[in-house]
């Protein structure tokens, strides 16, 4: 009787070890499986052609291989024919539309569309596509956000882009401006009016020093000046304590 109540009291104990070693088990495959998922999941949900689960590997080996060869030079991307195929001549931005509530669109896009190994439901043109990298030589694909009309870079709340890319778009867009890869316009300055000319005295020639004798002064007007005298008398009566 003793026996029976031993393993009756047991079995609860053994189950709820069971158990725990199975959740255990399960949780240190999560933590295994994120940092090598994590990289793949822009290219396995936003390429644009998956069609069943082989070509799933075939591709993540491919983009493998797209990533370490375009990471050094990101412009051959766009001159290759996987994006050709993709994009063809249109701009990165021209087809995509965001998901949002409702029918009025927001006014501003989101801040980022990937936070650390979590990435939104419809990313940004950029983000989506894990073979574009903004860079400040990569000259193309700067072109499609500046207006060629203006030359002023488009809102993204035209192209879509996220606040986080749109950032690196401007300062990539600045450089290549400043290393003279992208033309811009300057206003035109008519400096023929007399406002740029160098006619004035205080901006012409300066005149030769005059010949000066011991005693006389620099200017020829200054030896003529002579002061006030009431305007001296206050003078000296305010500082006559100060005065030798």
């Amino acid at each position: 009787m003793a026996a029976s109540l031993g393993r009756i009291v047991r079995a609860p104990c053994r189950v709820f070890l069971v158990l725990q070693g199975v959740n255990q088990i399960q949780k240190t495959r999560e933590v295994l499986r994120v940092p090598f998922v994590a990289p793949f999941l822009r290219h396995f949900f936003y390429s644009s052609k998956l069609s069943s689960s082989g070509e799933v590997g075939d591709r993540g080996v491919e983009s493998l291989e797209a990533l370490s060869r375009y990471k050094d030079k990101p412009w051959e991307y766009l001159e290759s024919e996987e994006y050709i195929e993709r994009y063809g001549s249109k701009p990165v931005w021209s087809d995509y539309r965001r998901n949002h509530k409702g029918g009025i669109p927001p006014q501003t896009t989101r801040k980022t569309c990937i936070r650390g190994d979590k990435i939104c439901g419809n990313p940004c043109p950029i983000c989506r596509d894990p073979n574009i990298i903004i860079h400040y030589q990569n000259v193309n694909l700067l072109q499609q956000f500046v207006s060629p009309y203006t030359g002023l870079v488009y809102d993204p709340t035209r192209t879509g882009v996220c606040i986080k890319q749109q950032k690196l778009l401007n300062k990539a867009i600045e450089t290549a401006r400043d290393h003279g890869l992208i033309s811009f316009q300057l206003p035109f300055v008519d400096y023929s009016t007399e406002d740029y000319s160098n006619v004035h005295g205080a901006v012409g020639h300066t005149p030769a020093p005059p010949t000066c004798t011991s005693g006389e002064p620099w200017y020829s007007w200054y030896g003529n000046i002579e002061p006030n005298e009431k305007e001296l008398a206050r003078v000296k009566k305010i500082y006559k304590a100060y005065l030798k």
